[in-house]
Protein backbone atom coordinates (compact mmCIF):
# COMPACT_ATOMS: atom_id res chain seq x y z
CA UNK A 1 0.00 0.00 0.00
CA UNK A 2 1.62 3.12 -0.79
CA UNK A 3 1.52 6.08 1.53
CA UNK A 4 0.05 9.39 0.12
CA UNK A 5 0.61 12.70 1.43
CA UNK A 6 -2.22 14.66 2.27
CA UNK A 7 -1.54 18.34 3.49
CA UNK A 8 -5.07 18.45 5.80
CA UNK A 9 -6.29 15.25 7.24
CA UNK A 10 -9.43 14.57 8.75
CA UNK A 11 -9.74 13.13 12.27
CA UNK A 12 -12.39 12.92 14.39
CA UNK A 13 -14.60 15.93 12.73
CA UNK A 14 -11.57 18.26 13.11
CA UNK A 15 -8.58 18.91 10.70
CA UNK A 16 -5.40 19.07 11.31
CA UNK A 17 -1.92 19.40 9.86
CA UNK A 18 -0.62 16.91 7.81
CA UNK A 19 3.14 18.05 8.09
CA UNK A 20 2.88 17.89 12.18
CA UNK A 21 4.04 14.67 13.50
CA UNK A 22 1.33 11.74 14.37
CA UNK A 23 1.04 12.48 17.96
CA UNK A 24 1.14 16.13 18.06
CA UNK A 25 -1.66 16.10 15.23
CA UNK A 26 -3.22 14.21 17.39
CA UNK A 27 -2.97 17.07 20.27
CA UNK A 28 -4.80 19.22 18.53
CA UNK A 29 -7.77 17.59 19.03
CA UNK A 30 -9.57 19.22 22.10
CA UNK A 31 -9.51 16.93 24.90
CA UNK A 32 -6.11 14.39 23.57
CA UNK A 33 -2.95 15.07 25.71
CA UNK A 34 0.76 14.28 24.43
CA UNK A 35 0.21 11.08 26.79
CA UNK A 36 -2.77 9.76 25.19
CA UNK A 37 -1.89 10.62 22.09
CA UNK A 38 1.08 8.26 22.44
CA UNK A 39 -0.80 5.61 24.33
CA UNK A 40 -3.23 5.73 21.33
CA UNK A 41 -0.72 5.61 18.61
CA UNK A 42 1.10 2.55 20.25
CA UNK A 43 -1.98 0.69 20.57
CA UNK A 44 -2.91 1.29 16.78
CA UNK A 45 0.82 0.35 15.76
CA UNK A 46 1.44 3.68 14.69
CA UNK A 47 5.05 5.00 14.75
CA UNK A 48 4.39 8.28 16.85
CA UNK A 49 7.24 9.91 14.76
CA UNK A 50 5.29 9.49 11.43
CA UNK A 51 4.16 12.98 9.72
CA UNK A 52 0.08 12.67 9.93
CA UNK A 53 -0.12 13.42 5.91
CA UNK A 54 0.89 10.12 5.26
CA UNK A 55 -1.53 8.12 7.64
CA UNK A 56 -3.52 5.88 5.89
CA UNK A 57 -7.38 5.89 5.72
CA UNK A 58 -7.30 2.45 7.08
CA UNK A 59 -4.81 4.02 10.32
CA UNK A 60 -7.17 6.88 11.07
CA UNK A 61 -10.40 4.80 11.12
CA UNK A 62 -8.28 2.93 13.50
CA UNK A 63 -7.08 5.69 15.80
CA UNK A 64 -10.95 7.03 15.33
CA UNK A 65 -12.18 3.77 16.88
CA UNK A 66 -9.78 3.63 19.77
CA UNK A 67 -10.71 7.06 20.98
CA UNK A 68 -14.52 6.82 21.05
CA UNK A 69 -13.89 3.87 23.80
CA UNK A 70 -9.73 3.92 24.76
CA UNK A 71 -10.72 1.41 28.18
CA UNK A 72 -11.80 -1.05 25.89
CA UNK A 73 -8.31 -0.99 23.88
CA UNK A 74 -6.16 -1.49 27.49
CA UNK A 75 -5.67 2.33 27.69
CA UNK A 76 -4.98 2.85 31.38
CA UNK A 77 -8.08 4.90 33.23
CA UNK A 78 -5.80 8.14 34.95
CA UNK A 79 -5.42 9.07 30.84
CA UNK A 80 -9.47 9.38 30.53
CA UNK A 81 -10.91 12.93 31.20
CA UNK A 82 -13.90 11.74 32.81
CA UNK A 83 -13.38 8.50 35.03
CA UNK A 84 -16.50 7.40 37.28
CA UNK A 85 -19.22 9.55 34.97
CA UNK A 86 -21.91 10.14 37.44
CA UNK A 87 -24.52 9.11 35.00
CA UNK A 88 -22.97 5.63 33.65
CA UNK A 89 -20.52 5.30 36.13
CA UNK A 90 -17.92 4.01 33.59
CA UNK A 91 -14.81 5.21 32.94
CA UNK A 92 -15.25 7.68 29.50
CA UNK A 93 -12.82 9.93 27.35
CA UNK A 94 -14.63 12.61 26.09
CA UNK A 95 -13.59 15.22 22.99
CA UNK A 96 -14.69 18.45 21.44
CA UNK A 97 -17.90 20.02 21.88
CA UNK A 98 -18.71 16.89 24.34
CA UNK A 99 -16.34 17.91 26.62
CA UNK A 100 -16.72 21.81 27.09
CA UNK A 101 -20.41 20.55 27.17
CA UNK A 102 -19.93 17.84 30.14
CA UNK A 103 -17.82 20.84 31.92
CA UNK A 104 -20.35 23.45 31.44
CA UNK A 105 -23.10 20.96 32.69
CA UNK A 106 -20.45 20.49 35.45
CA UNK A 107 -20.10 23.49 36.58
CA UNK A 108 -23.96 24.20 36.55
CA UNK A 109 -24.83 21.46 38.53
CA UNK A 110 -22.22 22.94 41.16
CA UNK A 111 -24.13 25.74 41.25
CA UNK A 112 -27.63 24.49 41.84
CA UNK A 113 -26.52 22.08 44.91
CA UNK A 114 -24.95 25.45 46.12
CA UNK A 115 -21.50 24.12 46.84
CA UNK A 116 -18.78 25.84 47.66
CA UNK A 117 -17.06 25.77 44.60
CA UNK A 118 -20.39 26.59 42.76
CA UNK A 119 -20.28 29.51 44.91
CA UNK A 120 -17.14 30.51 43.70
CA UNK A 121 -18.25 30.16 40.22
CA UNK A 122 -21.49 31.84 40.25
CA UNK A 123 -19.30 35.10 41.60
CA UNK A 124 -16.51 34.55 39.38
CA UNK A 125 -14.09 34.37 42.15
CA UNK A 126 -10.94 32.15 42.26
CA UNK A 127 -12.04 28.28 42.62
CA UNK A 128 -8.94 26.27 43.33
CA UNK A 129 -7.61 27.92 46.45
CA UNK A 130 -5.89 30.84 44.79
CA UNK A 131 -5.27 34.03 46.74
CA UNK A 132 -7.55 36.65 45.62
CA UNK A 133 -6.05 39.62 47.89
CA UNK A 134 -4.03 41.08 45.13
CA UNK A 135 -4.89 38.75 41.93
CA UNK A 136 -7.99 38.33 39.75
CA UNK A 137 -9.11 41.53 40.51
CA UNK A 138 -11.64 42.84 37.79
CA UNK A 139 -12.91 46.40 36.84
CA UNK A 140 -11.76 49.74 37.28
CA UNK A 141 -7.91 49.89 38.27
CA UNK A 142 -7.11 50.91 41.88
CA UNK A 143 -3.65 52.40 41.65
CA UNK A 144 -2.03 54.43 43.93
CA UNK A 145 -2.21 58.66 43.24
CA UNK A 146 0.83 60.27 42.78
CA UNK A 147 1.94 63.49 44.53
CA UNK A 148 1.37 66.54 42.98
CA UNK A 149 4.76 68.70 42.64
Amino acid sequence: MSREYRHIVRITDKDVDGSLRAVYALKRIQGISVSLANAILKTAGIDPQMRAGFLTEAEIERIEEIIKDPARYGIPSWLLNRRKDLETGRDLHLIGADLALSVKMDIERMKEIKSWRGYRHAYGLKVRGQRTRTTGRKGKTIGVKKKKQ
